[in-house]
């Protein structure tokens, strides 16, 4: 298989792990059985550098769902859309992850329990509370947003956030000894991908010059980092390592940071 099809089987791949978007890989499967089998098993894990380049795919698609609705609604019902939009796009991926890191971090008193009650599919009180507010917080801080500035908004932050994400993923150590993200744990990307990934996010980001000035975009990041090493103090701690869903928490964390860090400094 050539370098260019496999980045397009990475980037294929990216697109079914994070959205429901109706996206066949890019490989055929008699072509993936014709390569060898240690490059489909790393398939997953070269799909980690396309994470933030999916977030540009989910921002715009949100933004323009946000452009459109504000043609004839308020901004803050077209914010509410855009939000809807995005997790219809995904499948509150990242927003399921959060909730049950929640329940996991806040209603677990150990190590094991806390993992234990993350296994469970039902939505508990921390997860119900937690979900709440993050998806409040992030309406309510987009809506205080000049209304054109924040498709461009939404498109920094699903970048820069999925990249944050992935930094969390391959710098952090696996908790579980079994589970979802346990195949990219075993198998950390190379450096220079990981890097090439936090690039694209933070290139991604400065979209937000379009609409906003340069301390917006800073303090945007500012915030982003801050929101990223909050999440991962809360579960290390905890949990001594990541699951899949304090993946998905650092995403939503990192994501309102974002917002909240640039409308301030608008």
């Amino acid at each position: 298989m050539s370098r260019a099809r496999e980045e397009l089987a990475a980037l294929a791949l990216a697109v079914k792990l994070l959205t429901r978007w109706p996206l066949r890989p890019a490989v055929s499967g008699r072509a993936a059985e014709g390569a060898a089998g240690s490059a489909a098993e790393a398939r997953p894990v070269a799909a980690i550098l396309w994470y933030p380049s999916v977030g540009v795919l989910i921002g715009a698609f949100a933004g323009g769902v946000f452009w459109a609705a504000h043609l004839a609604f308020p901004v803050t019902l077209a914010v509410v859309l855009a939000t809807a939009a995005s997790l219809l796009a995904t499948g509150a991926l990242h927003e399921d992850g959060f909730a049950d890191a929640c329940d996991g971090l806040g209603g677990g008193a150990t190590r094991e329990r806390a993992l234990e009650i993350m296994r469970d599919s039902r939505l508990g009180t921390f997860g119900a509370a937690g979900l709440g507010l993050m998806l409040a917080a992030k309406v309510l801080a987009l809506a205080a947003a000049p209304a054109e500035a924040i498709p461009w908004l939404l498109v920094a932050a699903h970048a820069a956030s999925r990249a944050s994400m992935a930094l969390a993923l391959v710098t952090g150590e696996y908790a579980r000894g079994a589970g979802i993200a346990a195949p990219l744990a075993e198998a950390s990307p190379p450096a220079g991908r990981t890097a090439f990934a936090v690039l694209i996010g933070g290139a991604a980001s400065c979209t937000l010059l379009v609409e906003a000035p340069p301390a917006a975009l800073l303090a945007g990041l500012g915030g982003l980092a801050l929101g990223h090493l909050l999440m991962r103090r809360a579960y290390e701690r905890k949990l001594g390592g990541y699951t899949g869903d304090c993946l998905g928490g650092v995403q939503q964390v990192s994501e309102l940071g974002l917002y909240l860090g640039a409308v301030a400094a608008m």
